[in-house]
């Protein structure tokens, strides 16, 4: 932190190369709103930033308690950052419930905005608290600020037409209005949204208006703060940048990888936690030729899917864990009838219905073997919110190409998080090529032709794909196993055998088209590789750079492809004395690489619903590389 600088109101700035920052309040009170509108205005200054939206489990838990409590956590900084924060700087607390939820979180001296009004007997007994914290002395550690958020906002909002419970809505932009101001944040942005956002409630509009304006000017006027703080945009390559969210980015990347191949997009989806928002984004981009369908079940929506691949549209359906449970069958048909599929699974945490609205990354071995028989199909998974785009395009060019369905993991940290992303030159993206089948390519023994729906392609092993309706090409297809070119049903055992044979030769013959495992290895000569997948990217990446800070050697790789691994995968785990796999599970990653390469993979394991922090990744390295130096 640098020196201050005088503002206009005469209070010192104080120069901040970084800041976490977590928005904590009942469900009802808008955290997420308020911590996507801070998010929103720092990313239009230009600082970097990486946010975990973090949701309570239940949909509407008993205000006041802690089950209800949600958060929204912001790390924006002045140079490249890749997680939201370890620990919060600050944090905001609407009720007692959040601030007791969340209080373990901050370390020694970080800032504590406390809603004052809030702090009742009733909630505080709710919130399981046997004394007031803002006065027993247990907040000491803390610079600890008390707001009457509630009761300013009731006052200023009392002639803006608004009755006053409507009116004490509005106490999360008086939050959002005092921490824009702490942090000098522009308001423009704001209030041109609320101007937008509320039009037809003109009354709405002006509360929160009001409410926003009245917390910004507490904190310019009321003499409570030492100083507020600066965090200067950060630098990033020359272009034109947004903030993304990962489940929008894959969205925009089906819609990409769509146009690309040319293709209608279907969407067949049942409606799933962390999963919806695909199937609402791309309901909203009808202009490109997009098709949803919200399906009556799991089932009913990969169902459609399929039927869509085979009418010849890219048939995508998303969904998470328990929605991949009911799929299966249906994806193993895709499987046997060799057509092109895009399974999304946005991972949460399980089994059943688990923890739906926390994160995990607990279906890879579902990905790998959740289908009766010999199934296997290519997985892909996207590592950052920016990086499902590209990610999307990936499994639809690999389904394609190669006439296989593909599953795409991405998770809920990854779906709600946001990052800038620069807007990609769409002209230079590579275009993706259906190849459909326009003639028969058999020859009959009486000289006639026919259309065999399995004459495989030589380099690909894929089979044409022709949709219904082209005079010629009429074929057959089903769930049974078919004759090798013919297509006829066949239960010729040999014949069984070498179609299961190709089925996985075709999807191991994936692996000459992707590209060698690239490892970070500053110096070539660490002896610790830490080998992730996934959302674990930007922790471990933070974590490896603490690592390095302190003198030590260590490695990264971060798996795109998890089925097949890309070629190189092997000789890299075979250079380094040992192998860390950070993963969000009890050690999937590392299973299938202790089974495959036959290496002693260590892994580093949480399954708690919520990311990786840089911390745990960096002390782990550490126990590794010999103990902390």
């Amino acid at each position: 932190m640098a020196n201050g600088v005088a503002t206009e109101g005469g209070h010192p700035a104080e120069q901040m190369d970084r800041v976490v920052i977590r928005f904590a309040g009942d469900s009802g009170d808008g955290m997420q709103l308020t911590g996507d509108r801070f998010t929103e205005s720092s990313a239009l200054l230009g600082n970097d930033l990486s946010t975990f939206p973090d949701y309570p489990a239940e949909i509407r838990a008993p205000a006041g308690t802690l089950a209800g409590v949600s958060a929204f956590q912001v790390h924006i900084s002045d140079h490249d950052i890749l997680t939201p924060g370890d620990a919060p700087n600050v944090l905001v607390a609407m009720n007692p419930a959040a601030l007791r939820a969340n209080i373990g979180m901050l370390p020694k001296g970080a800032i504590v905005l406390v809603n004052v009004d809030a702090f009742d007997e009733r909630s505080l007994k709710k919130a399981g608290y046997d004394t007031d914290p803002l006065a027993d002395e247990s907040l000491s550690a803390y610079k600890v600020y008390e707001v009457p958020m509630t009761s300013i906002t009731q006052e200023v909002c009392k002639d803006a037409g608004v009755k006053p419970r409507d009116a004490e809505r509005s106490k999360n932009f008086f939050a959002l209005g005092l921490v824009s101001w702490l942090f000098t944040r522009p308001v423009d942005p704001t209030l041109e949204w609320i101007g937008k956002r509320f039009a037809d409630r003109p009354q709405v509009a002006e509360a929160n208006t009001r409410a926003f304006r009245a917390g910004f000017d507490f904190g310019e006027t009321a003499e409570l703060f030492e100083s507020h703080y600066e965090v200067r945009p950060a630098t990033f390559e020359v272009g034109e940048y947004t903030q993304i969210t990962g489940n929008k980015a894959l969205a925009w990347g089906l819609i990409a990888a769509a146009q690309l191949a040319g293709l209608p997009l279907f969407l067949g989806s049942y409606p799933i936690t962390p999963a919806s928002d695909i199937l609402h984004e791309l309901s909203r981009r009808k202009e490109f030729g997009v098709r949803t369908f919200q399906a009556e079940d799991e089932i009913a929506g990969v169902g459609s899917a399929l039927g869509a691949a085979f009418g010849g549209a890219l048939g995508v359906t998303t969904t998470s864990g328990p929605g991949l449970d009911l799929k299966s069958e249906t994806i193993g048909l895709a499987i046997n009838l060799e057509l092109p599929l895009v399974i999304v699974d946005i991972q949460r945490g399980g089994p059943s219905t688990g923890l739906p609205t926390k994160t995990e990354q607990a279906d890879l071995l579902h990905a790998m073997y959740g289908r009766h028989g010999e199934a296997p199909l290519p997985i892909v998974a996207a590592k950052t919110p920016a990086h499902c785009f590209e990610a999307a395009i990936e499994a639809t060019r690999l389904a394609i190409e190669y006439r296989t369905p593909v599953i795409l993991l991405s998770d809920g940290y990854l779906a709600n998080g946001a990052e800038p992303w620069r807007l990609p030159d769409v002209d230079a993206l590579e275009r993706i090529d259906p190849k459909f089948a326009t003639a028969p390519n058999h020859v009959n023994d009486d000289g006639s032709t026919a259309f065999w729906p399995y004459v495989r392609d030589e380099e690909t092993l894929a089979r044409p794909w022709a949709p219904p309706g082209i005079p010629g090409l009429e074929h057959r297809i089903g769930g049974l196993e078919k004759a090798d070119g013919s297509g006829n049903v066949a239960y010729d055992p040999m014949n069984h055998e070498r179609m299961v044979r190709l089925r996985a030769a075709k999807i191991d013959g994936i692996a000459r088209r992707i590209a060698p495992l690239e490892v970070d290895d500053e110096t070539g000569d660490a002896e610790v590789l830490v080998l992730g997948w996934g959302s674990t990217f930007g922790a471990i990446v933070a974590g490896v750079r603490r690592v390095r800070a302190r003198g030590l050697r260590v490695a990264h790789a971060q798996l795109v492809h998890l089925n097949p691994f890309p070629p190189n995968l092997g000789e890299v785990l075979h250079r380094y004395r040992t192998v860390l796999v950070p993963e969000m599970n009890l050690g999937q990653l590392s299973r299938l690489v202790r089974a495959e390469f036959l290496i002693d993979a260590q892994s580093l394991t949480k399954v708690q619903g919520v990311p990786f922090r840089a911390a745990e990744v960096e002390s782990a390295i550490l126990t590794l590389l010999g103990g902390p130096r």
